[in-house]
């Protein structure tokens, strides 16, 4: 199978390849569908259309549709970014600073400017979707569409002391009754993922356009997870 045709047999099947669609480039959507598509078939998930891989997509029944992939492809990316730090006392990480440009701030070349909306902006503009156009965190309030509860790769937005403006915004990758767990940026200085709780969030969001995540369960813990990290 080609790279399209494999596309068009993962898009019947109600997974998200972004705005591009069979577009005939295996970029992260694609690869993060394949991955999905692998796990609900019981093959081995390494993003690989390998002879199995194809077999099963190749199969008339298509009875394990799903509405996303079980990871969206900008969740994906964001997870290539762990660990990526500001750089060291006047240093500016060439990483960091990249995502300004990505998010549409390339005037911005000082990753001590708080970026945590410019780490979510560009991982969905990498990933074929349009970000906010803010570097305001909560402007992702008003973004897409809302989610009743968080979902895996949501994009999640909270409140950080008593402002009615300042926040902080990243993406969901657990959830407790009492804490949200978000991977994202300007998260103690760094990409990481830390445990918030769940009574400052104020919104859950989907990209627009993107079929809606199917219900389904979070992990309520994350080892390594940090807690009490600065937002700033």
């Amino acid at each position: 199978m080609t790279v399209a045709e494999i596309q068009r047999a993962l898009l019947a099947r109600g997974y998200d390849l972004g705005p591009s669609g069979a577009d005939g480039d295996a970029g992260p959507l694609t690869i993060a569908a394949m991955t999905a598509f692998q796990r609900a078939a019981g093959l081995v998930p390494d993003g690989i259309a390998g002879p199995k891989t194809q077999s099963a997509l190749q199969k008339a029944d298509i009875s394990e549709r799903r509405e996303a992939p079980e990871k969206p492809g900008w969740l994906v990316l964001a997870e290539g970014e762990l660990g990526v730090r500001e750089g060291a006392g006047a240093a500016n990480n060439s990483r960091v600073v990249q995502l300004f440009a990505d998010a549409g701030f390339s005037g911005i070349k000082q990753d001590s400017v708080a970026w945590c909306a410019a780490a979510v902006g560009a991982m969905l503009k990498r990933a074929g979707h349009k970000p906010s156009g803010s570097l305001a965190a909560r402007s992702y309030e008003a973004w897409g569409v809302g989610l009743k509860e968080p979902a895996l790769g949501a994009i999640a937005t909270k409140k950080r002391g008593n402002s009615s403006w300042q926040g902080h915004v990243g993406f969901v990758v657990g959830a407790s009754p009492t804490q949200i767990f978000l991977l994202g940026g300007n998260q103690g200085d760094a990409w990481s993922i830390a445990s918030f709780p769940r009574k400052e969030f104020t919104a859950f969001r989907w990209p627009a356009g993107v079929p809606l995540p199917a219900p389904h369960a979070l992990p309520t813990t994350i080892a390594g997870a940090r807690s009490g990290v600065s937002e700033v």
